[in-house]
């Protein structure tokens, strides 16, 4: 008997657009049939088939089985009868691509027929299916799941250019495969790679170790410290920062202010921009304490005459870097001098709130930012130019900036920004080597759900949406990770090309993943809820055909890994209470690692 016969399953019976309807022999007498000593599965959702077409072999995807793969046209007189039901063995299939060559590629240059012969997949198919990656351009990140002496590789242009999404339940392994995927890169040895990982929790410190520079608030050297100058930050985003609530007439007041003080610095300093082009968005450096002390100084003048001309006397000289404002003779009761300002903008209460901020030594990141901190002419030591070094243009192929210093309420805000300080500064550099385009991005934006949600507009979720329009134009790719994909913006979620998806329980988010994924495929996604842990299914344009992969293990876990109680439990604390004490003043210093 031929090697052909021996393979065969079944027959097609019915064609509708890409989904085949193939009826099973009757012989097939076992779902495991043994070949050359190799067992083989007939039938799994998400196992291979082939349809030998002269010279040319195409290969299909399961996709269904059982009654509802039955053909429609069959349907009603095969529920009328269950001895046919009863003895009938269906599958559905999509085709995924054909063989070229030696080589298999996605998509078919022609179709099958009625009563054309089904084969198993066996393994030096799947070698021609999984082979045929360029060396240059591929990644190796585990082992295909239904053989795994077979590499599961991604093509990393596609990857990054395509933009990508890693979704999966908490516990599934995510952050194992992104640290697996980007130790995969940084492997590789780019001389001019660049990977950014905006790390809300500080996960992949440990993990990625060995190839990343960790960039955080609480470093004790200036270097590694994350420093974000307020004057970088959109004036909305600035205003963001302090509470309280602003009339539009306010809000635009202190926008001029903002103008002037920008334009006044670009002066005296020398900035090469157009006076005409700077808005309070320009990243121009000035200083936001002498901006508060000239804001509240004309809060809080009184003057001695009714035509407000003349200035009561000081009776506490202030200074605007220590952030002590100027106070005049209190105003008199009733029609008596001294008399308040009558073009005062009602903006104490503001003001207060700012001053809060200003002291606050938790948000020493973004108003006293090291060597980007303006004087009070608004002279900086370092430039952006700086910022964007460190940042990019450090040796080592990743750079981590963890966020897990920064206050909560305003993660969100200063993901987006840094995100558009970023990805602004790559757009108009686009002609530089430094730019997307001779040296392209990778941002990786861990939990993107917390601030990329869907139906909100906030410039974190402005700045992906853009990114993943435009970003490919510009050399910029995101890798998107995320427990809960039903909370993702869809549009962002509709560009990504690739999806790397782990075991997912919940049925919303299995729900948001159907519809992301191409419409014959959908059925696949209910097996997320069976893979196992570290185990994926990969689809979309970096990988050459759907795959259930299994994910390499890295060495030191990310931190999000769950900690076992039988081990920690066995573990003694000697001082309780010198602990406890630590504990508290980590708290108050909001600092790690004091």
């Amino acid at each position: 008997m031929s090697k052909n016969r021996i393979t065969e399953i079944g027959e097609i019976d019915s064609i509708s657009g890409n989904s085949i309807s193939v009826k099973l022999f009757d012989n097939i007498k076992s779902n495991m049939p043994i070949i050359d000593g190799v067992v083989y599965r007939v039938g799994q959702i998400g196992s291979f088939v082939k349809v030998s077409l002269g010279y040319a072999n195409l290969y299909g995807i399961v996709t269904q089985i059982g009654s509802a793969a039955i053909p429609e046209s069959l349907r009603e007189a095969v529920a009328k009868d269950y001895d046919i039901l009863k003895n009938t063995r269906w599958i559905n299939i999509v085709l995924a691509g054909e063989q070229v060559g030696k080589k298999f590629e996605r998509g078919v240059t022609q179709y099958p027929t009625t009563g054309d012969k089904v084969h198993l997949v066996t393994i030096n198919d799947l070698d021609i299916i999984y082979g045929g990656y360029e060396d240059s351009n591929s990644i190796t990140v585990g082992n295909i799941s239904v053989s795994e002496s077979l590499d599961a590789k991604i093509d990393l242009d596609k990857l990054i250019s395509r933009h990508c999404v890693i979704v999966g339940s908490t516990g599934s392994g995510k952050s194992n495969s992104v640290s697996v995927l980007l130790q995969s890169i940084a492997n590789r040895e780019f001389p001019s790679s660049r990977i950014l990982v905006i790390d809300p929790h500080g996960e992949y410190n440990d993990a990625l170790s060995k190839y990343s520079k960790v960039i955080e608030v609480s470093s004790s050297d200036d270097e590694n410290k994350l420093q974000i100058p307020f004057w970088a930050l959109p004036f909305n985003e600035l205003m963001k920062i302090f509470s309280g609530n602003l009339t539009d007439q306010q809000r635009e007041y202190i926008r001029e202010k903002v103008v002037e003080a920008k334009i006044k610095s670009a002066i005296e300093n020398k900035i090469e921009v157009a006076k005409e082009s700077i808005t309070a968005d320009s990243p121009i450096p000035f200083s936001i304490k002498r901006l508060w002390f000239e804001l509240i100084d004309f809060e809080k003048q009184t003057f001695t005459d009714t035509t407000r001309t003349t200035l009561s006397a000081l009776i506490v000289t202030g200074d605007a870097e220590k952030l002590i404002s100027n106070e005049y003779t209190p105003a008199g009761m009733g029609n008596s001098a001294p008399f308040l300002n009558q073009k005062a903008k009602g903006l104490l209460s503001f003001l207060d709130s700012m001053r809060n901020k200003l002291n606050d030594s938790s948000y020493s990141f973004l108003f006293s930012p090291g060597k980007l901190t303006p004087d009070k002419d608004g002279k900086t030591e370092n430039d952006l130019d700086a910022m964007f070094l460190k940042w990019l243009g450090n040796e080592l192929p990743i750079t981590i900036l963890d966020l897990s210093g920064i206050p909560s309420e305003i993660t969100s805000s200063i993901s987006g920004t840094l995100l558009k300080i970023i990805y602004d500064g790559l757009f108009w550099g686009v002609n530089t080597k430094v730019g997307g385009k001779n040296q392209p991005l990778l941002i990786v934006l861990e939990e993107a759900h917390s601030y990329l949600k869907a139906g909100e507009h906030s410039i974190s979720s402005r700045t992906v949406q853009m990114i993943a329009k435009e970003g490919r134009k510009y050399g910029v790719g995101l890798l998107l990770v995320t427990q809960r994909p039903s909370e993702l913006d869809e549009t962002v979620l509709s560009q990504c090309g690739t999806m790397i998806a782990l075991r997912m329980n919940n049925s919303k988010d299995r729900g948001h993943i159907r519809s992301a994924v191409q419409d014959e495929l959908q059925s696949m996604v209910d097996l997320l809820p069976s893979l196992r842990t570290g185990e994926a299914l990969i689809s979309g344009e970096a990988v050459k055909i759907p795959s259930r992969v299994k994910f390499f293990k890295i060495a030191n876990a990310p931190k999000s890994s769950d900690p076992k109680a039988s081990e920690k439990w066995l573990e003694k604390i000697d001082d309780a209470q010198k602990e406890y004490k630590q504990l508290l003043k980590s708290w108050r210093n909001k600092n790690y690692k004091i």
